[in-house]
């Protein structure tokens, strides 16, 4: 397939916009993917295993965008962690963060993730994540797409990708002790084994091991911390990729790893002032407010793409009356949530919901709808949600990757829907 080179942006964002609703091209091949996970799992049996049982974690087709889109939403990342440096900023979030968050040990946070929906007007940042997972699946996604898009560009290749990813735990390291190399990895988690992304934890670990890294897979709550030392199975711990969601690290199971963490006996990452820095949802109501970051001393440079952020405000009980009149527009999120959980469309609340909702804990963000992405289902035209996601470290991007999806949030149980590379047209 090929398409012309349009002349000028408005050309490009039409093209992209028009391949997404018409381009029905299947360009996964399921089998080089497999291939491609194997080898990279060293594990001949790890599709069987671990792939074809989530029959839509992967989609058939790409999305389409821009450079255009791809530039903005570049920008917006640039000026979220440009904001998040300055000193009134980090006042307020860690005004409302937990104590342990206080703390900062150097570490900026490995494998950051911009979600953005493609608004009327642009892309728009609807949630920022520390724990963002499927990068490293996505990237061996990429290697298998056929040839029928190959004129397309992606933003990075696979093999880029994961000496990046290597690098940043590196670099982790050096931003906490300054010399030397983290020579024990371990990849962190509740129940590991059970986490629907397990076996992107089995390819973290492999590809470290790859280039000269030990990393091991462990339950939070196996971890050991004695005489100073972070260990799992009596093997002491240099570094941890955290994949909790237990952000504080307050439950009882992630006490060795809440104390070797206050202590600056391990380096974590990404980790609890991390998260009070750029993840609390609570925070998207600062970065919506650009009067706030103006008198803050934001440069206007920065706060320009900031407007990408659609204004969010904290739900409390003097505002409730007033969010549930205009409701229809507003999208619904517990401050401290996750993966799309508690999370409700405005026009979907139920009195019984706003009941919790108005005490509360929650944000209440303008709604902005996601643009679709025709695909076929039994030769059958079907449109999918659909958003994109920026992986980042220190302000860079990785990877760039999209979600089809139907209903509120992306779940992986939609046919046809799943992970989807990008081609930048």
């Amino acid at each position: 397939m090929t398409y012309p080179a349009p002349t000028f942006s408005g050309q490009v964002e039409t093209l992209s916009k028009r391949l997404n609703q018409n381009c029905f091209c299947v360009t996964l091949d399921r089998g080089s993917l497999c291939e491609a996970l194997e080898h990279e799992a060293g594990d001949p049996a790890f599709c069987e295993t671990f792939i074809r049982p989530k029959a839509h974690l992967f989609s058939n087709v790409p999305v389409f965008l821009s450079a255009t889109e791809v530039a903005e939403m570049q920008k917006v990342v640039a000026a979220v962690e440009t904001t998040a440096r300055l000193a009134a900023y980090q006042a307020a979030v860690l005004s409302w963060a937990p104590e342990i968050s206080h703390a900062d040990h150097g570490p900026v946070g490995a494998m950051m993730g911009y979600d953005f929906h493609l608004g009327e007007d642009g892309p728009r940042l609807i949630e920022i994540n520390t724990n963002a997972g499927g990068a490293f699946l996505n990237a061996l996604l990429a290697k298998a797409q056929r040839k029928c898009c190959a004129e397309m560009d992606m933003p990075l290749t696979p093999h880029t990708f994961e000496d990046a990813a290597v690098h940043m735990f590196q670099d982790e390291w050096m931003r906490q002790r300054g010399a030397g190399a983290a020579h024990r990895i371990a990849i962190v988690d509740d129940r590991p084994e059970e986490q629907f992304l397990y076996p992107e934890f089995v390819l973290v670990r492999q590809v470290l091991a790859a280039r000269g890294v030990d990393a091991v897979i462990t339950d939070a709550s196996h971890l050991r911390y004695e005489a100073g030392r972070l260990s799992v199975e009596g093997r002491q711990v240099d570094l941890v990729y955290n994949r909790v969601t237990d952000f504080a690290f307050d439950q009882p199971e992630h006490r060795a790893l809440r104390e070797a963490y206050r202590d600056g006996a391990v380096v974590v990452t990404p980790n609890p002032h991390n998260h009070a820095l750029l993840a609390d949802k609570r925070n998207l109501s600062l970065l919506s407010d650009p009067a706030l970051l103006e008198s803050w001393g934001a440069q206007p440079e920065i706060i320009a793409p900031l407007k990408a952020v659609p204004r969010t405000v904290l739900v409390t009980p003097e505002n409730a009356d007033e969010l549930w009149s205009c409701r229809k527009n507003l999208f619904f999120k517990p401050t401290g949530g996750h993966g799309g959980k508690a999370v409700y469309r405005g026009d979907k609340v139920t009195k019984g919901v706003w009941s919790q909702i108005e005490r509360g804990g929650y944000v209440a963000q303008t709604l902005v709808r996601p643009n679709e992405r025709m695909i076929k289902i039994d030769e059958a035209p079907q449109a999918r949600k659909m958003d994109v996601r920026l992986y980042t470290y220190d302000g860079q991007v990785l990877l760039v990757a999209a979600r089809l999806y139907q209903g509120q949030t992306t779940n992986f149980r939609t046919p046809g829907g799943g992970f989807a590379p990008v081609f930048v047209v």
